[in-house]
């Protein structure tokens, strides 16, 4: 079973401009052939299918736990997307009707490279690529083979991490939203890599940690996974549960310790959840009828729910 916190697995900068095009490049990260989507996909349904749980109890452990972050990942691709799609919030922004549309209030939209973003989605984020291509079951592998799956995880978190670092040049210096989406993924995006590594090294004593960082460059050249290193980070993997998949320790600390160009320092396992970020607020946005062109009503009918559940 999964539980849900209304909280961002890490806190986002809020967007100093609109930047659609921006939003666009930040959907590979989501919808693309190495996105949020795919990861999650691949080791929530590996889990589901994985035999002889018993048995081979920290291999499974690993994949359920790794699992429940990716959803993390895709709720925090997510946000970031809406909320680079939608700019700067505006005092009172969502307050009155949508003013006089015909004036072309969105005219601009026309020529962005993912229109239907806001055409259908209304500045949000679904499950497409950068060029608005759906993702598909195909990119989902779970072969029932340990070894197989656990080396198509480990290739899997190497091209997030190739396509996260193209995305990362891409956004201007100013999209402080989605670079900092990216440099958190990428740091943890690394964790994951590192531990599949590291399960297949105890299956078949091949070294394949030797291989990471892939592609090779250094996260420290990526400022805004500085801190996210200097806090370790990179060092840390999460059951995701109090009582469950603590099984992982035998795989990720173990007297393991962080990959040559990280910070030093011993791997560790942290029973829970990471404590995360506050949610962020989407402000409505009444000429594009999110909520509704005229949203008062449901204000105040929310307002008057809210109150008597209290």
């Amino acid at each position: 079973m999964f539980m849900r916190v209304d909280r961002l697995i890490t806190e986002l900068p809020p967007p100093k401009r609109q930047d659609p095009n921006g939003a666009a490049a930040l959907q590979e990260l989501l919808g693309g052939k190495y996105g949020e989507m795919s990861t999650l996909g691949n080791y929530m349904f590996q889990s589901f299918n994985f035999r002889s749980k018993d048995k081979l109890r920290p291999f499974y452990s690993l994949v359920a736990s790794i699992t429940a972050e990716e959803l993390a990942h895709v709720e925090l691709v997510s946000n970031g997307v809406a909320m680079i799609n939608s700019g700067p919030e505006k005092p009172k922004g969502d307050r009155g009707d949508g003013g006089d549309i015909s004036k072309s209030p969105f005219e601009a939209m026309e020529d962005i490279r993912l229109a239907s973003a806001f055409f259908a989605n209304g500045g949000g984020a679904t499950p497409v690529n950068a060029n608005g291509v759906s993702w598909n079951n195909d990119f989902i592998t779970t072969t029932g083979n340990v070894i197989f799956d656990l080396l198509h995880n480990f290739h899997l978190e190497c091209g997030a991490r190739l396509h996260k670092l193209r995305v990362y040049e891409s956004l201007s210096s100013d999209n402080a939203t989605g670079r900092e989406v990216c440099g958190y993924l990428l740091v943890r995006g690394s964790v994951h890599a590192h531990s599949y590594a590291l399960a297949l090294e105890k299956l078949t004593g091949v070294d394949i940690k030797k291989m990471l960082p892939t592609p090779n460059i250094n996260l420290s050249k990526i400022p805004e996974s500085q801190k996210y290193l200097d806090e370790g980070s990179h060092r840390r993997l999460y059951t995701w549960s109090q009582d469950d998949y603590k099984e992982i320790s035998g795989i990720w600390s173990n007297d393991e310790v962080a990959l040559p160009g990280d910070p030093p320092g011993p791997l560790e396992v942290v029973e829970g959840i990471p404590d995360g970020g506050k949610m962020q607020q989407l402000q409505g946005v009444p000429a594009a009828f999110t909520p509704d062109y005229a949203p008062e009503e449901f204000y105040e009918i929310a307002s008057k729910l809210y109150k008597a559940s209290r």
